[in-house]
């Protein structure tokens, strides 16, 4: 069978450019970490000025500007030698409270990638690696990642979108943040509804005691605000106004399970909201760029952690509207809505 030259130029050329996004990934980590890019958004810096601003090595720091010059990830000047950062790149590299701050995407990233030895013996055996088993990596650049997205839609579009909450909110109302991580979303909440309590939870205990820290470090003390370490289907208390869920039910064993404990936990008027990663119900409409990152981290992250717990359901990070609406049903819920969307999350809006 003759190759068609054309077409191996067309996917090698995506082989090139994934390549080296691969090794880009470790830039973006490296940049972040050392300072690299908030020095850059200050102004125009040569090697040696922008080593000896962040008192780091200048034959490494020409190197790692030089990969992100040819990457367009910073612009370079031949007449000055300097390199420096446009309004667009300071923004999703270098201000960590923009709403597209990017390095916790590839702090996932090399994170999840650490896992890939493991992930592989699991393809094999069918057994399963808990979110417990990660890198840490993959804790903080979860956050990372997700937290300017909740800073830019939690407040402003998410919760107006449901029916009553925003006004309970205000009111007072009392909140449970399951699967609540490092605790991003449970502080934005906090701080945006000073009349509220807010409880998270998370099975993770060291994402529980950073959260805890996190908590205190943005002045939310007095108990209106804690974290307590327990699963999904157990998480203890009754008669919440308000139980949300962030990108973490299709990562469950057992999301029916949690379903119907939410339902046992909730006020007969209370609502659930569930924010999962955008997709579409059929395969052939999430096979693109947003749905090759979603499956990809299904791969390496949610589905092991499903099969490692009771249940193993293993929706994947891909499950869509109509199977989210089935296990919110089989848990008791009535009412089942989308309430809006992003290019990146599906809200959904559950009531008994």
């Amino acid at each position: 069978m003759a190759l068609d030259q054309d077409k191996l130029n067309e996917f090698l050329g995506k082989f090139v450019a994934d390549f080296g996004a691969t090794f880009n990934a470790g830039m973006v980590v490296i940049g972040d970490k050392l300072g690299l890019y908030k020095a850059l958004a200050v102004k125009p810096m040569t090697s040696n000025e922008l080593a000896a601003k962040t008192g780091t090595d200048e034959r490494y720091v020409r190197e790692w500007l030089s990969s992100q010059a040819a990457g367009g990830y910073v612009n370079y000047n031949p007449l000055t030698r300097a390199f420096a950062l446009s309004e667009e790149q300071a923004f999703t590299l270098a201000d960590p409270a923009s709403p597209a701050y990017l390095p916790g995407a590839f702090e996932l990233a090399l994170a999840a990638l650490k896992a890939v030895p493991r992930i592989t013996d699991a393809f094999k055996t069918g057994a399963g690696v808990g979110w417990h088993e990660h890198d840490p990596g993959l804790f903080s650049g979860t956050e990372k990642f997700f937290r300017p997205g909740y800073v830019a839609n939690l407040v402003t579009a998410w919760i107006p979108a449901l029916e009553g909450v925003e006004a309970k909110l205000k009111k007072g109302a009392k909140v449970a943040d399951v699967g609540c991580g490092h605790g991003a979303s449970t502080i934005i909440m906090a701080q945006a509804f000073p009349n509220s309590t807010f409880i998270g939870f998370d099975y993770h205990g060291p994402s529980v005691e950073y959260a805890r820290t996190a908590a205190k470090a943005a002045g939310l003390n007095g108990g209106r605000v804690t974290f307590e370490q327990s699963v999904a289907k157990e998480f203890p208390g009754t008669d919440f106004d308000f139980v949300a869920v962030f990108d973490c039910l299709h990562d469950m064993g057992d999301p029916i399970g949690a379903s119907r404990h939410v339902r046992e936990a909730l006020k007969p008027d209370g609502t659930w909201m569930i924010v999962e990663p955008f997709a579409n119900d059929k395969l052939e409409d999430n096979l693109n760029p947003v749905g090759r990152i979603f499956y990809s981290a299904s791969t390496l992250i949610c589905t092991p952690a499903s099969r490692a717990q009771e249940g193993a359901m293993c929706l994947g990070a891909q499950a869509g509207e109509c199977n989210l609406r089935d296990v919110v049903g089989k848990g008791g819920f009535t009412h089942f809505r989308r309430a809006t969307e992003t290019p990146f999350n599906l809200i959904f809006e559950a009531r008994p």
